[in-house]
């Protein structure tokens, strides 16, 4: 049974965790977690790379050692130090980590404050109001583990979407081998690119379901069969994702394709519409009476409520059925549109490539430019660079845009915004670089009003121009962290500053929220991967589906300017 890399990473990232809760040396708990990075980013499986008799410590970050466990972990699926650390770490102190916004580091610290080892010794403490007096926790931060525990099913927390497509990208080049199939989709919140997935809805038009469902259910990550019938089916893989597959027929596969698309929201307001034209919309057709009029596509669906196709990411009830019926809906932004990269790092800092390996990756894809923004020298923990480091790495920049063709490399900074919201390097410096790429990374737990200031006192530096990731967030992992965003948001406006929406899919940050509210107070995008490999400039896409979602178009993103006119917007 073949072990994907997604699998391969997961059992990095928890051995990774679990030795953060031991407090084991940090380099070797980044050893683990950067490992688990390249393995999750990288566009073959590790399987096909042994296969293929590649040496696997020629990607970034595999030594030796972590080669043999890459290995071990294709040929058995097991991982023996996991196993080894698993059975000396109390089992509860591994729940307690489902918990969103509770990390290694905060399981470590209740654990050594409070004595916290279970989900019951955690309730009762945010319950009598200990946890804030734990440093590192506020009252917000125990407010919300209080409603957090009480949500709580015991279940992991929704999948990435990176994940979920490496999940499903084996099952549709499966199910496309069965005879009869003529249309495979996935449709749910994956189709409307959400960026988290709960479960898998798979839609199929053939003739014969039940040979389809023999199929589907004798898939090889198949762990459980829920339930299985003539024309659908639901089963469980070892993911843990929930796949629920339905045949139905051509005449109606538009209109299933609407109903399972989601979202309810939608397709309520959808269905709304219809009833007032006396029609019942479903997800076998659009009917008048008891005949079927529309569902062979999703336009005709649209078509038959007075509205034209409304795109699966802009399926939220949140305006786009009155903007379609104003015929004011946006044209979203598309991979193609982006002409460059305004966020990437090199080995010069914490990435795993060399500036000439990231130039030809970055103009392979297309584009005219790369901005390299290697950390600033307060983030140590990143390979920081301090003054001396930086202006040597720019002239070996400029040596490099001396032999380039097809792209140019500009010269920039991730500059860390200190707790004072003063920048990382004088302006002395800042004034060298094409332009600033400005992040918190450190003192995520100020008060929001303080981290709101901190944030404002930086732009107020005539040498900012883009806020990376604005609200710190890991999904999954780490919380954002608090700030007054619709006040920082008209500081940028004012400032002729931008904000990033950075594309990494763990980070994915602005929200989609975040880019509607950007697009309403008329403050322009940087979608960038915040890449630390060439593989990881590939993750734009992701940038693209969360900006489509936030309504997006190109004249809103900064980075689909020709490179003269990018420049011309950081007034250097």
């Amino acid at each position: 049974m073949a072990v994907h890399n997604r699998e391969i990473a997961d059992k990095f990232d928890r051995l990774a965790d679990l030795l953060e809760i031991e407090d084991a040396n940090p380099f070797r708990v980044r050893a683990y977690r950067n490992a688990a990075r390249t393995v999750r980013g990288y566009p073959r499986s590790m399987s096909d790379l042994l296969e293929d008799g590649i040496d696997l410590t020629e990607l970034p970050d595999i030594g030796d050692d972590l080669a043999k466990k890459i290995q071990t972990l294709v040929e058995t699926g097991r991982l023996p130090l996991l196993e080894e650390v698993e059975e000396r770490t109390p089992p509860a102190l591994s729940e307690l980590m489902k918990i969103e916004g509770l990390g290694p580091k905060r399981v470590r610290a209740l654990f050594l404050e409070l004595n916290i080892k279970t989900l019951d010794d955690l309730k009762e403490a945010a319950e009598s109001g200990k946890i804030h007096e734990v440093a590192g926790f506020g009252d917000k931060s125990e407010e919300k583990i209080k409603e957090r525990v009480e949500k709580f099913s015991g279940e992991a927390p929704r999948t990435m979407l990176i994940d979920a497509e490496e999940i499903a990208k084996p099952l549709l080049e499966y199910l496309q081998k069965a005879e009869g199939i003529k249309d495979v989709m996935i449709a749910g919140s994956y189709r409307r690119r959400k960026e988290t997935v709960g479960d898998l809805d798979i839609l199929i038009t053939a003739k014969q379901g039940a040979e389809i469902m023999d199929h589907f259910t004798n898939y090889e990550e198949v762990e459980e069969v829920v339930s299985k019938g003539k024309t659908r089916s639901t089963v469980h893989l070892r993911s843990g994702m929930q796949v629920d597959l339905r045949v139905v027929p051509q005449v109606s596969y538009g209109a299933a394709q609407h109903y399972f698309t989601g979202s309810k929201a939608h397709n309520i307001a959808v269905r709304k519409l219809g009833i007032k034209r006396g029609y019942k919309i479903n997800e076998y057709g659009v009917f008048e009476g008891d005949k079927r009029i529309a569902g062979e596509t999703e336009k005709s669906v649209y078509d038959k409520v007075g509205l034209p196709y409304i795109p699966p990411e802009l399926r939220e009830n949140r305006g786009e059925l009155e903007a379609a019926r104003k015929g004011k809906l946006p044209k979203l932004i598309t991979l193609e549109d982006i002409r460059g990269n305004l966020h990437a790092h090199t080995k010069a800092s914490d990435g795993h490539n060399t500036l000439k390996e990231m130039a030809e990756a970055a103009a392979k894809l297309g584009y005219e430019y790369l901005a390299i923004t290697e950390h600033s020298k307060s983030l140590a923990v990143a390979s920081g660079l301090d003054k001396k480091q930086l202006l040597a790495h720019f002239e070996q920049i400029e040596k490099l845009n001396e032999q380039l063709d097809d792209i140019v490399l500009l010269k920039s900074s991730e500059v860390d915004i200190l707790e004072d919201g003063s920048l990382d390097y004088p302006d002395d410096v800042l004034k060298e670089l094409d332009f600033t790429v400005c992040a918190v990374h450190q003192k995520f737990d100020l008060s929001r009003k303080k981290q709101t200031e901190r944030i404002l006192r930086a732009m107020d530096n005539p040498y900012f121009n883009i806020l990376a990731h604005p609200s710190g967030r890991l999904i999954n992992k780490r919380d954002p962290y608090e700030t007054d965003l619709e006040k920082i948001l008209e500081a940028a406006k004012e400032r002729d500053c931008f904000v990033e929406l950075n594309a990494q899919p763990q980070r994915l940050d602005l929200t989609d929220e975040g880019c509607i509210m950007a697009k309403e107070l008329g403050v322009k995008i940087s979608i960038a991967t915040d890449a630390h490999s060439t593989s990881n400039l590939e993750h734009m896409r992701f940038g693209i589906d969360q900006a489509r979602r936030g309504w997006l178009e190109a004249k809103d993103v900064i980075n689909c300017l020709p490179l003269k006119k990018l420049l011309k917007l950081f007034d250097r």
